[in-house]
């Protein structure tokens, strides 16, 4: 079975690119799953059940959905073994743009979209910057000029990564993609004992744990605090 790790900003288009992409899959007789991880709610899961496709949904709710990923991926993995399976598909949202669901050897895609910003590609982290194939979306609403930009500030980030342009109401590009993704030559059984390509986003403090008060005397473990300098400094 082969597995891949889809990730991005919310809204990007991940969803869309992912079913059109399925479609070409189809067409080689392959057979495809999805597992969809959010945190509080998403009914992504009808449209994959919709086209027909095997998949299952996991809310984090109160953790870090990269956390919950990590924790669960191993039996995503298994299920999608005992469905016999030709190819996985792992879906999550980079809600915090820090997020970093991406093992090493399992290739990860990034999916961001042309009307987030000029500036976005440098205000996300290891979600971009460690994916094998970034996937920019939503390029038929701006300029050719304003498409180039974008990925040039995308290549800047990752320049290692194969930049595609996919519009995911029409699917046009979906095809290459699928022909990237799935090589029949791959086989996971298992992630056990495999490693993340970067740590996760640390946060251990009382927040954390379920404290709402608000003050130092009610903060504690892993708390960074800003740098505003000292008043006489003017």
């Amino acid at each position: 079975m082969n597995l891949v790790t889809i990730s991005g900003p919310p809204s990007s288009g991940k969803t869309s690119i992912i079913l059109k992409t399925i479609e070409a899959l189809k067409k080689r007789n392959i057979s495809v799953g999805v597992v969809k991880f959010d945190c509080l709610y998403t009914d992504d899961d009808i449209l994959y059940e919709k086209s027909g496709i095997p998949v299952k949904k996991g809310l984090s709710g109160s953790l870090c959905p990269d956390h919950y990923f990590v924790s669960n991926i191993e039996e995503v993995v298994q299920w999608g073994k005992k469905l016999n399976l030709d190819f996985l598909i792992t879906e999550s949202a980079g809600l915090c743009n820090r997020c970093s669901p991406y093992i090493r050897g399992i290739k990860s895609v990034c999916v961001i979209d042309n009307l987030s910003g000029i500036n976005t590609p440098k205000k996300i982290g290891p979600m971009l910057k460690s994916a094998d194939i970034v996937v920019i979306t939503k390029g038929d609403i701006v300029s050719q000029a304003e498409r180039e930009v974008f990925a040039s500030k995308v290549n800047s980030v990752n320049p290692k990564a194969v930049i595609m342009n996919i519009n995911g109401l029409t699917g046009q590009g979906a095809y290459e993609l699928s022909t990237l993704l799935y090589d029949e030559n791959v086989n996971i059984d298992t992630v056990q004992g495999r490693e993340l390509k970067f740590p996760m986003p640390s946060a251990l403090c009382s927040y954390c744990l379920g404290e709402t008060r608000i003050g130092e005397d009610y903060q504690m473990g892993n708390v960074r605090k800003i740098e505003l300098g000292d008043e006489n400094d003017k």
